[in-house]
């Protein structure tokens, strides 16, 4: 059985407004088990049927969401594998992160993004906003809170694809406590410093 977590675009944005419990209710009567969901923001842990692989189940899920929704509802997955390198890669030094007024972003992506892409996003990079790929994510450090930040997120995505964005202590605490081998049930990675959730 294939475990994930899907990160949806756009949820509970202006006036598109749905509750945990009714989006539980609709991954489960798309044929996926253990549905559970982390916050407001769309991020959705599953067990998908047997056999079917990652890119398959997101594609599903995305259009059937997207159908019972009536607007579109990008998906953005990974496996448990995945979500442990993702919380496990620190690309910031701990200066850099001590010195930013920010919390650290990662900018999930549909698929790695060529050379060409990735000069283009760099481009963007407000003066003293770190970017560093990984696989398809990109690890972006803003040098200022979210609200203030200069970086135009339709360029990015005009640059890299389809984005969605959580902060890195999202990712962490997601992979802590329902992707750990150690303990499925942790919930808080250590070493993680409620600085930077």
């Amino acid at each position: 059985m294939l475990r994930l977590v899907a990160f949806l675009r756009g949820m509970n944005l202006g006036r598109r407004r749905l509750a945990n419990e009714d989006l539980r209710a609709h991954v489960e009567a798309l044929g996926f088990t253990d549905v559970a969901t982390f916050r407001a923001s769309g991020n959705v842990i599953l067990t998908a049927p047997a056999r079917e692989r990652l890119a398959d189940a997101a594609r599903r899920l995305e259009a059937g969401l997207t159908e019972r929704l009536a607007y579109d509802v990008p998906v953005f997955a990974r496996d448990a594998e995945q979500m442990r390198a993702i919380a496990a890669f620190a690309p910031f030094a701990e200066d850099e992160l001590a010195a930013s007024k920010g919390k650290p972003q990662v900018v999930l992506l549909h698929d790695a993004p060529d050379a060409a892409a990735r000069s283009a996003a760099l481009a963007l990079a407000p003066t003293g906003d770190r970017f560093v790929f990984e696989g398809a994510e990109l690890h972006w450090l803003p040098c200022a809170g979210l609200a203030d930040t200069t970086l135009d997120l339709k360029l990015l995505a005009t640059a890299l694809g389809p984005t969605t964005v959580r902060t890195k202590g999202t990712i962490e605490l997601i992979a802590a406590k329902w992707f750990a081998p150690q303990s499925p049930l942790q919930t808080t990675p250590p070493g993680t410093s409620p600085r930077h959730r």
